[in-house]
């Protein structure tokens, strides 16, 4: 009963934030909580999140692409504008021939004045399940542009993330935005093992086709359910000790990793923002159990999250001091826009954009013709497993010597700080540094901890769920740091 609750209060916050299906949170939502209708495992090592079977299949889905790459190449995005110094590539890389299963991506070489031959390979990676990292993470997050309100126009993002690195979007898995199967039962089977697979092969893949990649410094990023994605990634490269793939680092932004303290972390960050009353969190604190293992809940937790759903009828979950989006649709002529205060509006000007067919035919997406519209989450599909907990996997990376990074907005209250203070505690590292705080400029940008076994956890202030949406600078200087190796400036 507790976790039906759990499910439609989250689901309810979801839709009084934004419309249904526009946020990668909502789709998080939908199954984070509905915990009963997945085959979870309390992952008591990494083992327990893949066999080996589906690993030793993966090293047969390797394909030709000679001559893909410059069919790839993108000569302009429609509404780009002038004085772009990077090139763009985008289009699909096959991950399982027999089923007809393809990958999109989108690939921003770093800017021409950050040499991108001595720069890093970032993947990006959203979550949800099911939610577009092209839409996103490159249209509204880290990517080079975003998207105007009249749904047709695109600026330059000044702190995209390529003038630091080279960043490939990765739309996964498969029905995501334009990455598609012509197996339609293969959306029936998504789910954490068969995502982390295809995005192996997509690698392996998509290395063949741009050779100057192999052995480059390679790290990945990702947020939300990214917080499952990257570590099991991570996990798969190092399973197959591939040389081609010379993977650093990962990196994880408000990101679910252990359900557990995920769930405590959450409903505490409302507490201490007086979202809900003492009276609630002493219950949720008496009467609730969030362990893997729970079923039966007393009916004073029951109450408890009762009165919890009741909170959030004018607040943004995903940030909440944000302003809310009250109009739909684009407008006529773009209106002013600002990097630094995000137009709460974005997700209706990306849909815009890329479901206009010049768009999709300069990116080389819905070369298939789907036969549904491009949207940022997709909630057609059944989605088979997601382990309870990834700090297995995030374990196995340090003990490989792989940098881990995990940082959260600090007015997120969806997968709050709290919620990956708890988790990481889990890890029982010592702490190598205190609490500090980390600077822009002379001004504070966030606080840091750094842990032993190369760990290092980090807040950004004033940033909401999607991070480098609110706090686009702080997000840059973050990832600089991240791939550099060093300390956040204090």
């Amino acid at each position: 009963m507790m976790r039906v609750l759990l499910c439609l209060l989250l689901c309810f916050l979801a839709i009084t934030a934004r419309n249904d299906a526009t946020r990668q949170g909502d789709a998080l939502n939908k199954l984070y909580f509905d915990a009963f209708k997945l085959k979870r495992a309390a992952a008591a090592g990494a083992a327990s999140y893949a066999t080996t079977t589906l690993f030793s299949n993966l090293s047969s889905k390797i394909y030709p692409q000679q001559g893909l790459k410059e069919n790839d190449k993108i000569s302009k995005l429609p509404g780009q504008p002038e004085g772009v110094d990077f090139d763009q590539y985008g289009g699909y890389v096959t991950v399982d021939a027999e089923s007809g299963r393809a990958l999109f991506y989108y690939f921003a070489e770093a800017a021409a004045s950050a040499d991108p031959s001595s720069k890093p390979l970032v993947l990006w990676l959203n979550g949800g399940p099911g939610c577009s990292s092209l839409g996103y993470g490159a249209m509204e997050e880290l990517g080079p542009f975003r998207v105007m309100s009249d749904g047709k126009t695109l600026f330059r993002n000044p702190y995209a993330w390529n003038r630091v690195a080279n960043v490939l979007f990765l739309e996964s898995p498969a029905g995501v935005g334009f990455s598609y199967s012509n197996t339609t039962s293969d959306y029936d089977k998504s789910g954490d093992s068969r995502t982390a697979a295809d995005a192996y092969v997509f690698l392996e893949n998509w290395m063949e086709r741009f050779p100057e990649y192999k052995g480059r410094d390679f790290f990945i990023a990702g947020e939300s359910y990214g917080g499952h994605y990257v570590p099991q990634l991570a996990h798969t490269i190092l399973q197959h000790n591939n040389t081609s793939i010379n993977l650093r680092g990962i990196m994880i932004g408000n990101g679910v990793i252990n359900a557990e303290t995920d769930s405590k972390g959450m409903f505490d960050y409302f507490w201490t923002h007086a979202l809900i009353s003492d009276e609630t969190i002493d219950a949720i604190h008496k009467y609730c159990n969030f362990s893997p293992d729970a079923v039966n809940q007393p009916k004073q937790c029951d109450q408890a999250l009762e009165v919890t759903n009741n909170v959030f009828e004018t607040l943004d979950i995903y940030n909440i001091y944000a302003p809310l989006c009250f109009s739909s649709g684009v407008t006529p002529s773009p209106k002013r826009y600002s990097i630094k205060n995000f137009d709460p509006c974005t997700d209706d000007y990306v849909s815009a954009y890329l479901n206009i067919a010049e768009v999709q035919e300069a990116f080389h997406a819905n070369v298939t013709k789907l036969n549904y519209t491009w949207s940022a989450c997709r909630h057609f599909m059944q989605w088979t497993d997601s382990p309870y907990t990834v700090l297995p996997l995030i374990k196995e990376c340090m003990a490989n010597d792989i940098r881990v990074w995990v940082y959260s907005g600090d007015v997120d209250g969806r997968v709050p700080v709290t919620s990956s203070r708890y988790s990481l505690n889990q890890l029982n590292l010592l702490v190598k540094t205190e609490w500090q705080p980390w600077f822009i400029n002379k001004e504070v940008g966030g606080y840091s901890v750094i842990y032993d076994d190369n760990l290092t956890f980090a807040t950004v202030r004033g940033a909401g769920h999607e991070v480098p949406s609110y706090q686009a600078l702080r997000a840059l200087v973050l990832v600089k740091f991240f791939l550099e190796g060093k300390p956040l400036p204090s």
